[in-house]
């Protein structure tokens, strides 16, 4: 149950969510691939290996945030209280081990250095972070807002591998579509979801900064509330969430296939957005910090989830 707690199932399960959903929406444009499909074995071991990973970073993180989290989280401490260091670090290299040869395979069967390269890279920039990242300043939030990024990145590069090796079709039912750009669709989705998911990220590991910064002084980390204050680093994740709002809105004027309702998730991310606009430059407490978290979570989510939301719009609307 507590090794349950630290991989931490929930975030596991979003990104599992996420690649799916993903996948799905593609598949429902370019047709199924008999082979590399959805369901299939290679794409099931991408999935896998990607959870894997995101699990052993959970583990490793804990294991070099002791300090920390016995001030921030005490109640939520699992390694040395029910968990020994040992057995976690163990687990860490058991799992990045797995996914390793997993990336192996798929390099082979998919014919691409890619997988072989993106694993390594996740699984060094992981240790990397939780050993010395997160502790220089800014550097941690941009890592874990990049690796977050790579999730559409890595959909996005599988299905262009099976698609573009083929004749393609395109079912231009499915929003958004712009005939013109079909043959860099899955581009344009995979690149626009990372660019998402990476701004929405970095705002929320700065929130999490201003939650933990008690906890963060005995690592010491060099965080941005930590070197510049609550005040400075507030208008800073403000900017950053900006960014967000604003793309929403250039890409509901600058696109004319796109109505309110196909772009109703975003604007919900949105609107999460404007509350947390509302809420931050009050915020004081690690419990207001906490809230405005879980706000810019749930836009993240609304975002991930829009070509899922899509492939419901088509099917049933």
């Amino acid at each position: 149950m507590y090794f349950i707690k630290l991989i931490r199932p929930l975030n596991l399960l979003i990104v599992a969510l996420t690649m799916y959903g993903l996948g799905w929406f593609f598949e429902s444009i370019y047709g199924k691939s008999e082979t590399h499909g959805l369901f299939s074995l290679p794409y099931s071991l991408l999935v896998f290996s990607t959870l894997i990973i995101a699990a052993a970073g959970n583990i490793i993180n804990d294991y070099f945030d002791i300090k920390a989290d016995r001030i921030n989280k005490p109640k939520r401490l699992i390694i040395g209280k029910h968990i020994k260091r040992r057995v976690a670090i163990v687990s860490h290299w058991g799992l990045n081990f797995v996914a390793f040869c997993i990336a192996a395979y798929l390099s082979y069967v998919m014919d691409s250095f890619w997988y072989v390269f993106i694993h390594l890279l996740t699984i060094n920039v992981l240790w990397f972070y939780s050993m010395r990242g997160k502790r220089l300043f800014f550097t941690g939030n941009l890592l874990i807002a990049a690796l977050t990024a790579l999730v559409p990145i890595l959909v996005g590069f599988y299905f262009h591998q099976i698609y573009f090796s083929t004749e393609i079709t395109f079912n231009s039912d499915y929003y958004p579509f712009l005939g013109e750009l079909k043959e860099n669709y899955i581009f344009y989705i995979s690149l626009g979801l990372a660019c998402f998911a990476f701004v929405l990220n970095l705002a929320r590991e700065i929130v999490k900064d201003m939650e933990d910064v008690e906890g963060d002084k005995k690592l010491p980390a060099k965080t941005l509330p930590i070197v510049l204050g609550y005040r400075k680093t507030k208008i800073i994740a403000a900017i950053i969430l900006s960014a967000t709002v604003v793309g929403t809105f250039i890409i509901w004027l600058a696109t004319n296939s796109l109505d309110f309702v196909a772009i109703a998730p975003i604007l919900f991310a949105a609107l999460m957005i404007v509350l947390c606009f509302i809420l931050l430059p009050k915020a004081t407490t690690i419990k207001e910090y906490r809230r405005i978290n879980r706000l810019i979570k749930l836009a993240m989510v609304a975002g991930m989830f829009t070509p899922i939301y899509w492939n419901l719009l088509v099917i049933y609307g």
